[in-house]
């Protein structure tokens, strides 16, 4: 019985890696094609049915995409709206979750429901809004204007995240530095923020990218090709008789190095913080 009992978790085990294998083929295979297709001439791009590795490795595609079109400001532009969404989001996300936490007050349950329940709003519904009141006070087609599209956008998350996060941390710790003399805030930003920082690196993270990857806010927010951001310059890149797939896909494959550095050094303290934020509370 023993023995049967091994070989039913040896296939159990077998078929889970397969289904595993299965996945990571279909999260790769779109970053591998990126790669391939940007190291091809514009000739060899459109043949059908595609070469599936380049017949002669180029470095057109990077060269025509930094020539024709201005990706450094693009990039300056994505830097300069999602940095200031990750810290904003960040800091009053975890000055909201932490009075949550921390403080009983009249409708605290209700409040913490309606911020999720502002998750479920698609984002689509919120531009028009959101365009006619940055009209009005004239930040249309700025950097402010997409950093407060984004951040009140990643503001709920955060806030459900971290208040999960610190609930986790035990009180004892805040009433030990209100003893010696310290204020909430000063609690806050020395104590509880230190302890939190898996919490704090995963929604800041998470709203950064947010901010890097979205096209729908830039397209609507902005008008002007000196405020593209990078998503919205790849979209733009799309000509009306003419698509050069290599310089799109070069330019595609540089977009998600940020992606990709930000997770390769931080997996630790983003699975941490999802983890802990997700569950408690």
């Amino acid at each position: 019985m023993k023995q049967i009992s091994k070989k039913v978790r040896f296939n159990w085990k077998i078929v889970i890696y397969l289904l595993l294998a299965v996945v990571l083929i279909y999260v790769l295979f779109p970053i591998l094609w990126m790669i391939i297709t940007s190291l091809k001439s514009e000739q060899e791009a459109l043949l059908i049915p595609p070469t599936w590795f380049p017949k002669k490795i180029t470095t057109f595609g990077f060269r025509y995409m930094w020539q024709m079109k201005p990706f450094l400001i693009y990039f300056k532009n994505s830097l300069l709206t999602a940095g200031p969404t990750a810290i904003f989001s960040t800091l009053f996300g975890g000055l909201a979750a932490y009075s949550v936490s921390r403080f009983r007050f009249p409708l605290r349950k209700f409040f913490m429901g309606f911020v999720l329940c502002t998750q479920m709003i698609p984002g689509v519904l919120l531009v028009g809004p959101y365009f006619k009141v940055l009209n009005k006070f004239q930040l249309y087609d700025t950097h402010l204007a997409l950093i407060l599209g984004y951040t009140a956008v990643a503001l709920p998350f955060c806030t459900w995240m971290l208040k999960g996060y610190f609930d986790s941390i035990p009180r004892e710790l805040d009433e030990a530095t209100l003893v010696d003399g310290c204020t909430k805030f000063t609690a806050f930003f020395k104590v509880i923020l230190p302890l939190s920082f898996p919490g704090i690196v995963a929604t800041g993270v998470f709203s950064f990218l947010l901010a890097w990857g979205d096209l729908l806010w830039a397209l609507c927010l902005t008008s002007s090709e000196s405020m593209s951001t990078v998503t919205l310059g790849i979209a733009n890149s799309v000509g009306e008789y003419r698509v050069v797939w290599p310089a799109l896909m070069a330019a595609a494959l540089i977009a998600c190095v940020p992606s990709i550095v930000f997770y390769s050094f931080l997996q630790k303290y983003i699975v941490s913080g999802m983890t802990k934020g997700g569950v408690k509370g």
